[in-house]
């Protein structure tokens, strides 16, 4: 039995880079945000800070806007590695999703019973994802937070605390909201964790040595 499709966050990210990657080829400038407007005492417009190139992350995700439900999700990314995981747990349900996205473009989405593949044209966010083409929109309070706030071609709104710089919460353009509940720099998963079971687990070792051999 397939799985069903992929929630709307795999789907999503994807086309954020897609969108990341079309502005950073148009060159677009974001445009300069008044000192008044931008809340930063030494005037200059706050730049985004780029993510760790490891990091473990609890992200609570509300889809009940898009007419999704509520999903817990842990996120490690692991630039190094090429590779991001996405352990996500639907709301009452016991069997967790494994989405794990690799930087040369295949997902391999799968769970305890199923797996399936999915090709995208990019692969995974870098760390300065949000760096070209954002636009910064100010200070905001989020989840009790003061946070500054950017947004991506109307595609994604990120909130970072202005204290430490870690994400806070992202919003898209469908109503889907993720709120950061914690922010481990340098936490990665154990190497079988990665590994899909079943039909899968042959081609993703393949794959997995031809990763390594990239990045070696």
């Amino acid at each position: 039995m397939s799985p069903p499709p992929p929630p709307p966050l795999l789907l999503l990210l994807p086309l954020l880079l897609l969108a990341t990657v079309a502005v950073a080829n148009a060159k677009i400038t974001p445009p300069h945000i008044a000192s008044a407007a931008d809340g930063s005492a030494s005037g200059h417009t706050p730049v985004p800070t780029p993510w760790p190139e490891q990091f473990h992350a609890v992200v609570f995700t509300n889809l009940t806007e898009s007419g999704g439900r509520l999903q817990l999700i842990d996120l490690y990314y692991d630039w190094p590695g090429g590779r991001n995981l996405n352990l996500i747990r639907d709301q009452l349900s016991g069997d967790p999703l494994y989405d794990v996205e690799w930087t040369n473009g295949p997902s391999y989405i799968f769970d305890s019973a199923s797996c399936r593949t999915i090709r995208f044209p990019v692969g995974i966010l870098p760390p300065d994802w949000l760096t070209a083409g954002a636009v910064y929109l100010g200070r905001e309070s989020v989840d009790g937070f003061d946070c500054h706030v950017w947004t991506k071609v109307d595609f994604v709104w990120y909130y970072e605390d202005v204290a430490t710089g870690r994400p806070v919460r992202w919003n898209f353009f469908n109503g889907m909201q993720q709120h950061v509940m914690s922010f481990e720099v340098g936490g990665v998963l154990e190497e079988s964790n990665w590994q899909a079971p079943g039909l899968l687990l042959q081609w993703w070792q393949c794959h997995l040595r031809q990763c390594r051999c990239i990045h070696s």
